[in-house]
């Protein structure tokens, strides 16, 4: 057992890292008196010993930048992509704007004006373009990212191994399209039947909806094959995270994301369960 004697009453920041700990991984502190009244604090529970509740700080900045409903730039020059979310894009570069882009971003220029957030990162610090990738919660605690599914702003876009708020954003979701709030209400982000995928694909994230008539495994890839032309691919890596695959197996199911060119068809990578829907 570790435990420090606290002559001059040591804060509870020091105490904790006097103990060998740190805000986000100690457990809990415990603090003693001594026959002689002097106050001691320890990592493990004794006899008359009271927990402490220690209370971590958090960083606070300001948003000097909204880029679109999903990437920001702070005051202090970090540009953040929010996690588990992916909202419409906007105009720029030779990316056409597509439907709620605008609304999303506005809403998220108004909502950050005047007020600081704290950033709450995931197991991954940055994403391929060392964009800082987080989730943003305001000084009255508002989770940023789930507003935006919550309102429909956005639609739920979860990359393993980041699963902080996984819960928070797919019941979020659930709630926004059964409100048929936001995009949902758009006929841009209404279903598609895969028979009526071209050889044009389709530019953006789609939903897409099949039925899956076989299922097949290479090195890398759980593969659920709708037709000729178009499969859903999972990553075996993260399987776990899925029901039996072979419950999937003719059932019609909706799939969520981003069309790949494959053999003369279309892929979809499908990186969480909540890409995957039973209409």
């Amino acid at each position: 057992m570790r435990s420090i004697h606290s002559k001059n009453r040591l804060t509870r920041l020091s105490i904790i890292l006097l103990l060998g700990g740190s805000l986000s991984a100690f457990g809990d502190i415990y603090q003693w008196q001594d026959a002689k009244g002097r106050e001691h604090y320890t990592d493990r529970s004794q006899e008359n010993s009271k927990k402490l509740l220690i209370k971590p700080g958090y960083s606070y900045f300001t948003v000097d930048k909204v880029f679109d409903g999903d990437t920001v730039r702070l005051d202090d020059g970090r540009k953040v992509r929010l996690l588990g979310i992916n909202t419409p894009e906007i105009t720029h570069r030779n990316q056409y704007a597509e439907v709620g882009g605008e609304d999303a971003k506005q809403w998220l220029s108004n909502k950050l004006q005047n007020k600081k957030v704290r950033l709450v990162t995931d197991v991954e610090p940055f994403d391929k373009y060392r964009r800082t990738l987080a989730y943003l919660i305001t000084e009255n605690n508002e989770p940023i990212n789930v507003q935006l599914v919550e309102r429909g702003l956005a639609a739920v876009n979860i990359y393993p191994p980041n699963l902080a708020y996984v819960n928070e954003l797919v019941e979020a979701g659930k709630r926004a399209e059964q409100a048929k709030r936001g995009i949902w209400q758009q006929e841009a982000y209404s279903v598609v039947p895969v028979g009526l995928l071209d050889k044009k694909g389709h530019a953006g994230w789609i939903r897409l909806a099949g039925t899956v008539r076989l299922i097949r495994s290479s090195r890398k890839f759980v593969y659920l094959e709708f037709t000729d032309k178009f499969q859903a691919r999972i990553e075996k890596k993260w399987l776990s995270l899925f029901p039996e695959i072979e419950t999937y197996r003719g059932k019609t199911l909706e799939v969520r994301g981003w069309l790949n060119k494959n053999r003369g068809g279309w892929s979809m990578l499908i990186r969480h369960p909540s890409a995957i829907k039973e209409p």
